[in-house]
């Protein structure tokens, strides 16, 4: 699954810029997770580094967005790629 952020988020800016895909970006009211870009940092850390800093644990998993490991790792292969 990816990650989404709720509105409980308080725009504390913490979370941007420790996600490895760039895919954290200020949405209209509140920071938002674009599900293309998110592996939960599958294939970069053991766990999603925006939930780990977020202050007020705003960030659960997107059950709109559901993905296995598998995926996510496939999703980071093709994002590092793109990168290179």
């Amino acid at each position: 699954m990816a990650l989404k952020i709720t509105d409980v988020c308080i725009n504390c800016d913490v979370c941007e810029p420790v996600c490895p895909n760039e895919a954290i970006y200020q949405g209209e009211l509140i920071y938002e997770i674009d599900p293309a870009l998110c592996t939960e940092c599958v294939g970069h850390f053991d766990q999603p580094q925006c939930q780990e800093i977020c202050p007020v644990d705003c960030i659960p998993l997107d059950p709109n967005h559901h993905e296995t490991h598998e995926e996510l790792l496939s999703k980071f292969k093709k994002i590092a790629l793109k990168t290179l």
